[in-house]
């Protein structure tokens, strides 16, 4: 019983130390800084998060099951240079550009979903192709170049506000609502942890994991491919090299945030904790006039703790 409860208060404590931590960041560059705080700068962290929280969102799916996507970098550049392409250079509209490039991003991650299922390449493998392919491709539409004078309508995704608050954040909530519902109350959430947890014993219970594993890269495909449209709609231009090493921010928020690189743990919130925890170190030390370069060292050791902790915790389970 007594060994029950530790393990019981070992969890509460480890779903909220994140949430700790945040704080604890909150605070040191509210101090260090005192535009931190200000209105205008905490919509600007929103603002900045929401993007790479949303590709989280996929890359945790992903991660429950134990895999990894490296795409989804080079898929947000292909999907934004998609949309704005069909918007300006074809003149298709707003709306089919940014369908289109949903669409694509479903294809990317159907692709990556075959390989890994059908093809019996490691998640790592065939993701890592697939950045290579899904970059090059980019460079290739857009011939290097990037696609500018897109519209107000399409800027919109990316700038504009509804009562204040920027697009991408409302976004960011309505997609963090549904995706903690489909993971948490759900049989297709409940199979995702299953496949992780054991694929096996999934399997014996009559549940495909291969099947899982395609929809959940599927999934990241589709929530790569938002997250690049609205980056190109929040740059005012498509950039073939937009979102370069995304995919490092991308898989860092859900570690951060408590989910197993080996599968089976984590969830949505403490991904969008995790991508906050990101977004609040790089608008920190922004302010504090911390140059880029120094900044991408930070990430990577925060980035090394927290697979360590995962390590470690695996150990103790």
């Amino acid at each position: 019983m007594r060994s029950r409860a530790l393990a019981s208060t070992g969890e509460v404590l480890r779903r909220f130390s994140v949430f700790v931590i945040l704080l604890i960041i909150c605070l040191i560059f509210a101090i260090s800084s005192p535009e931190f705080l200000s209105v205008s700068n905490l919509l600007n962290v929103a603002l900045q998060t929401s993007i790479i929280a949303i590709v989280a969102f996929g890359m945790t799916f992903v991660m429950l099951t134990a895999g990894i996507d490296l795409s989804v970098g080079s898929v947000m550049a292909f999907s934004g240079a998609l949309a704005a392409g069909l918007a300006v250079r074809q003149g298709l509209g707003t709306g089919v550009g940014i369908l289109v490039a949903l669409l694509a991003g479903i294809v990317w991650g159907t692709i990556n979903g075959l390989l890994i299922v059908k093809g019996g390449m490691p998640p790592f493998v065939a993701t890592l192709a697939m950045m290579a392919v899904a970059r090059g491709m980019t460079l290739v539409y857009t011939q290097g170049r990037p696609i500018a004078g897109i519209g107000e309508d399409f800027v919109f995704w990316g700038t504009g506000r509804i009562l204040g608050i920027p697009v991408p954040v409302i976004l960011l909530g309505m997609l963090a609502l549904i995706a903690s519902v489909v993971l948490r109350h759900t049989r297709f959430g409940l199979h995702v942890y299953a496949t992780g947890g054991s694929e096996e014993i999934t399997r014996l219970a009559g549940v495909s994991p291969n099947a899982i594993k395609m929809a959940v890269y599927i999934i990241s495909g589709l929530t790569a491919a938002l997250g690049g449209v609205l980056l190109a709609a929040r740059l005012w231009s498509a950039q073939p090299n937009a979102a370069v090493g995304w995919e490092l921010d991308a898989i860092a928020a859900p570690v951060l945030g408590g989910t197993s690189l080996f599968g089976g743990v984590g969830g949505i919130a403490g991904s969008l904790v995790g991508a906050f925890i990101i977004g609040v170190m790089s608008n920190g030390l922004n302010l504090l006039g911390v140059p880029s370069y120094y900044q991408q060292v930070i990430k990577g050791v925060v980035f090394i703790l927290a697979v360590m902790l995962d390590l470690f915790t695996k150990r103790r389970r």
